[in-house]
């Protein structure tokens, strides 16, 4: 894994052959039952199925999952191939089984999928939990086709253990340009005059398109083939846990879970059985020790998608 040198505008995360060996190292094993402490903020290098059997009872607040999805993909060493309906369902529930005694009873959790796989993830959480939700979101990237409509978007199924759970929606309002303001007795209706414009703050919807996808001028940006955004994670976590609670992410991928929580004062934990993967994570987490910021999120408010990067400008035009 060569370091990329081709643009100085690229940001991607890439490691040495030499920083793998030494940012891996830094992940653990378990071959033996586990205190909640022995797996607080660490990641684990090691197939989920046999890591998880280790793992204690009922010590996770939030999960989020995101399994590979119902098709062939590459995934540093190893391949995942698409399979039958059937199929996906049983490894589904072969996963659930393995980490469903980690959560606690007031636990909610989040399960990331494509629409094909949706029809899946949605039927199998509900037999086992209580589905509250399913958000869609606009990753926009996508090739287009000839046949069918281009796949721009994702799913993310909500479920909940039980009825008590925790849920912040003050916490993830998406702050809004107002186009067209409007005022009542000249006084504004429902949004604010701020140094940076005329704005709405909302409540967040189960529809989201303020999110973009890493790319290779972001800082966050990994090889990882399916990454996912830390905003989309950020909106996650701070919905549906507070701080000090507990994040397990079993499909750790490059540590966008793990890195999100540590920046939101989360404890964590991430699975994650390619060297190459944990190595990335490990470099993130430090990383994030000294840089919390995430994009699209500022001062306690998610922005919508272009509207933080124009702030600048539009106070230099007033």
């Amino acid at each position: 894994m060569s370091p990329q040198t081709s643009s100085s505008r690229n940001k991607t995360i890439t490691l040495t052959d030499e920083e793998i060996n030494l940012y891996s190292s830094r992940s653990i094993m378990l071959r033996e039952s586990a205190f909640r402490d022995d797996v607080s903020n660490k990641t684990i290098s090691d197939d989920l199925f046999n890591a998880a059997k280790y793992l204690p009872d009922a010590f996770v607040d939030l999960l989020i999952a995101d399994p590979p999805y119902n098709m062939t993909k590459t995934f540093g060493s190893s391949k995942f191939k698409k399979s039958t309906l059937d199929e996906y369902r049983e490894y589904t529930e072969l996963w659930l089984d393995a980490i469903q005694h980690t959560l606690k009873k007031t636990a909610s959790l989040y399960v990331c999928c494509d629409w094909y796989s949706s029809m899946v993830i949605g039927d199998v959480l509900n037999k086992r939990f209580r589905v509250q939700n399913r958000i869609t979101w606009q990753r926009e990237k996508g090739r287009g086709s000839r046949t069918n409509w281009k796949n721009s978007c994702e799913d993310i199924w909500f479920a909940t253990v039980g009825d008590s759970y925790t849920f912040n929606p003050d916490n993830v309002k998406l702050r809004r340009k107002v186009l067209a303001p409007y005022k009542d007795d000249g006084v504004p209706k429902d949004w604010t005059q701020t140094e940076d414009g005329k704005f709405r703050d909302t409540y967040a919807s189960n529809f989201w398109d303020d999110i973009s996808v890493p790319f290779w001028s972001m800082p966050e940006n990994t090889p990882h083939p399916t990454q996912k955004p830390e905003k989309l994670i950020a909106k996650l976590i701070l919905a549906s846990s507070n701080k000090n609670d507990f994040v397990f992410d079993p499909f750790m991928g490059s540590g966008t879970v793990p890195v999100t929580a540590k920046k939101l004062s989360r404890r964590y934990l991430g699975i994650e059985r390619e060297k190459v993967y944990c190595a990335v994570a490990e470099k993130r987490i430090e990383l994030a020790q000294s840089d919390k910021r995430i994009q699209g999120y500022e001062n306690g408010i998610f922005w919508e998608r272009n509207t933080l990067n124009n702030k600048a400008a539009e106070r230099n035009t007033k």
